[in-house]
């Protein structure tokens, strides 16, 4: 049985209790401290090279890309909610059944 409401204990209802605003700010702020040169790309960097190796360098990894996974992922729950709500309706507006 499909449900058309989203549980209020699931992810997806967690992540849009997050506003907007919160979510650019952390990325314009934590995501991206230091300035020059952020840490999040810095340690994508040592992660694609292999030398991501200390626990520090870890938590600043998870740290510093907690803030762009969460835009990545409400991001795509729009763009998806947005795509499947244009399919889900027939040609005279009415919702499919």
């Amino acid at each position: 049985m499909h449900s058309q409401t989203i549980n209020k204990f699931s992810a997806f209802a967690i992540l849009n209790k997050i506003p907007w605003s919160l979510v650019i700010m952390a990325c314009l702020t934590i995501g991206l401290a230091p300035f020059a040169p952020p840490h999040f790309v810095e340690k994508l960097q040592m992660l694609w090279r292999g030398t991501l190796s200390k626990p520090v360098d870890w938590f600043d990894l998870i740290m510093h890309g907690t803030p762009w996974f969460i835009l990545v992922l409400k991001s795509s729950y729009v763009m998806f909610e947005k795509i499947k709500s244009k399919t889900s309706k027939r040609q005279d507006g009415q919702p499919i059944v």
